[in-house]
């Protein structure tokens, strides 16, 4: 993967922010919206892209485009950073292979201190009956 190259097929769009905020958001475009297209991007191998799109399968589009917003800041500038950083990470998050899981016996001693446990609450209720005048 090569940030540089991937950083250049994204695709920004400012637009003007919702909300409360008064005069700023109701003249200026500071919210921005990047979007990448996974199935044509150059700079990912075939690999990496279907590994992407089993990961982030709920985050795309149903033609494998990737939208992110952005309107913390009121800077466009400083909105555009943030949102380029969290592509980045998204991407590094979404091309991390999850190690198998490994099964594991439950202990012997464990089983045997639940077993003793058992024991201990199942005669304390039987102490706790009335007795038998038998």
């Amino acid at each position: 993967m090569e940030i540089q190259k991937l950083i250049s097929e994204l695709n920004y769009k400012a637009v003007r922010s919702s909300g409360a905020g008064g005069q700023n958001v109701n003249k200026v475009s500071s919210k921005v919206v990047l979007s990448f297209d996974l199935k044509n991007s150059q700079a990912l191998t075939e690999e990496e892209k279907k590994l992407l799109e089993s990961n982030l399968s709920s985050r795309l589009t149903t033609d494998s485009i990737l939208i992110l917003n952005c309107d913390e800041d009121r800077s466009q500038l400083r909105n555009k950073e943030i949102v380029t950083k969290r592509f980045l990470e998204m991407i590094k998050k979404g091309l991390m292979v999850q190690k198998p899981r490994k099964e594991t016996k439950i202990p012997k001693s464990a089983i045997r201190k639940r077993i003793k446990n058992k024991k201990n609450t199942s005669q304390l209720k039987q102490n706790r009956r009335r007795p038998s005048l038998d």
